[in-house]
């Protein structure tokens, strides 16, 4: 499939179309896969325009468009895609797979939060990579964050975590951002490190967030591999990466489906800047058009 296509450009030419027969389902039932929706919703979402349809006794195109729109949005809006962060502080932990972007993610979430007002700290709590830190540390620079490190390489990421509320605590801090490990040798040391920075964290704060970063270009495969997260991490929402276009869009709507968690934040490039809250609303718009 050419990098130049999107699931917009598919639907302008069906639904440009003078009337709706029946090259008009194949051509979005293909439109739809395309878009990364997976074949058992893109089926669902077929049958239950293809009953509106009879249903309303149209041939009109632009009636389908706004069925398909409407649909959409009607099944992102099923869970709430708002951020808690009424806590003061308010502590996000933020854990995913390495390589699906979680660093850059939490300094473009930190700058999200700063141009709304937020004074924000960042826990840099992947103590097992140094170049994790580093990398973590220019992205809070930039985003006008403050950063806690760890004091020696391999610190305990627990004790990172806790200084890192507890600074925020002490300067009046209004939201900490805490990094954690990507990868360990096994998934249940993986989440027994999890576990413990939560144990710590707590004795201090209430969790207000635990987001999984995911990165939409792996589509299915990036959710299997953030399985174990879903499972045992105590996930609440979702951010998704590199959602640049709508080649991907369907797998919002996917993601939310098959894991019932909503989707939360989504970075739609590479700058700083591009990462924003999620609105169902204006997500299906910008995906049907």
């Amino acid at each position: 499939m050419a990098a130049s296509w999107s699931l917009g450009g598919a639907l302008r030419g069906l639904f440009a179309k003078p009337t709706i027969d029946d090259s008009t389902w194949d051509d979005l039932e293909d439109a739809l896969i395309g878009a990364d929706f997976g074949p058992d919703l893109t089926e669902t979402i077929v049958d239950e325009l293809r009953a509106k349809v009879e249903r309303y006794r149209t041939t009109d195109p632009a009636d389908l468009q706004r069925m398909l729109r409407e649909t959409i949005e009607e099944r992102l809006a099923k869970l709430d895609p708002t951020l808690r962060l009424t806590n003061r502080p308010a502590v996000v932990l933020v854990v995913g797979v390495n390589g699906v972007g979680k660093t850059t993610t939490i300094g473009k979430f930190a700058r999200f939060l700063a141009t709304h007002g937020r004074s924000v700290v960042v826990g840099a709590a992947d103590t097992f990579r140094a170049a994790a830190v580093e990398q973590l540390a220019t992205w809070a620079e930039r985003a006008g964050a403050r950063i806690v490190r760890p004091q020696q390489q391999g610190q305990d990421p627990a004790s990172v975590a806790f200084q890192t509320v507890e600074l925020a605590q002490r300067d009046g801090v209004e939201i900490v951002l805490i990094d954690t490990a990507g990868r360990l040798q096994t998934k249940s040391g993986l989440m027994d490190e999890l576990s413990k920075v939560r144990r710590v964290v707590e004795k201090l704060e209430p969790i207000a967030e635990v987001l999984l970063v995911l990165d939409a270009t792996t589509g299915q495969n990036g959710l299997a591999q953030a399985d174990a997260f879903i499972q045992h991490a105590g996930v609440t929402g979702l951010v998704l990466t590199k959602l640049d276009g709508s080649a991907k869009g369907g797998f919002v709507l996917a993601v939310q489906e098959k894991t019932g968690i909503p989707v939360k934040l989504v970075g739609q490039g590479e700058g700083i800047g591009d990462l924003t809250g999620f609105t169902p609303h204006v997500f299906a718009q910008q995906l049907v058009g």
